[in-house]
């Protein structure tokens, strides 16, 4: 199932096609605008980069912005995809994950014969950064929960706001996926001033002035919370097992989310953990 639209940081037209793959494979961005087609295993040991999106691989070889592409995959529990695209980034579409899991259903879903492994955690894990924290936290029920405090100070547009699920399919679809980027008006201008983002307006995703979303309504009260446990989700997926735990977060972003998946990975095999094949 192909996917178009326009890349965000780009401007380039972008097509993104979801491939079937076998069993134990995991997600694999493939770029076929590369000679030989480039695959890049989305592994938290492929990220190169943190700063305002996560990406994948190096130069040439390399992919921005996968986040939302890996969102859906994991909200609808897809384990093994390759993801084709003839561009550095995925499509922007309106900024949320909704236009890649619409694609995905309707492409289908297939039950492989494999174990998945899964990673429970039994004591509380905690880091912090810059003002920000994220936690682990043991649950008595199978399941991976997340819950996400914005707080971008009492003079942001952005409001203090709070969003806590249990994620499954159907509620991912229901009530992330739909779920936009944000970002504040003087961070788009200076992306903009940064030669990205050319073909991208307020329309597109949600653009926070002083007075709130410019040229835009939200599409939930707490949108930006929603979108930050939705980022979340997708940096998560890099540990590449079910992840069972609360996750609770405040103010946390790529750079703490793709450390705590650095973390888990260095954690595995220590008492804290249990690893098990579902």
């Amino acid at each position: 199932m192909e996917v178009c639209g326009t890349g965000f940081l780009t401007g380039a037209n972008v097509h993104l096609r979801f491939a079937p793959a076998p069993p134990s494979t995991g997600v694999v961005f493939v770029r076929t605008d590369l000679r030989p087609h480039a695959p890049i295993p989305a592994r938290v040991h492929n990220v190169t980069g943190t700063q305002r999106r996560t990406t994948l691989g190096h130069p040439p070889a390399q992919v921005g912005l996968v986040e939302h592409v890996l969102s859906a995959l994991s909200g609808l529990h897809i384990d093994n995809c390759a993801v084709e695209l003839d561009a550095p980034e995925p499509p922007g579409l309106d900024g949320s994950a909704q236009g890649f899991v619409e694609a995905l259903i309707t492409a289908g879903i297939e039950v492989q014969r494999a174990g998945r492994d899964v990673w429970f955690i039994a004591e509380p894990l905690t880091l912090r950064a810059n003002g920000a924290t994220l936690s682990l936290h043991p649950v008595e029920t199978p399941g991976l929960t997340v819950s996400y405090f914005l707080d971008y100070g009492p003079t942001s547009p952005v409001a203090r706001q709070v969003h806590t699920q249990t994620i499954t399919p159907g509620g991912f679809v229901r009530d992330l996926a739909p779920c936009r980027t944000f970002v504040l008006q003087a961070e788009a201008e200076d992306l903009r001033r940064q030669g990205l983002g050319s073909r991208t307006t307020a329309a597109d995703l949600l653009i926070f002035g002083p007075r709130g979303p410019i040229d835009n309504r939200l599409r939930f009260a707490n949108e930006p919370a929603r979108h930050k446990v939705l980022d979340l989700i997708g940096d998560l997926s890099l540990v590449g097992a079910d992840l069972h735990a609360h996750v609770v977060a405040y103010r946390s972003g790529h750079p703490l989310n793709i450390e705590m998946v650095r973390t888990l990975h260095g954690l595995m095999q220590t008492r804290p953990f249990a690893r098990a094949a579902a």
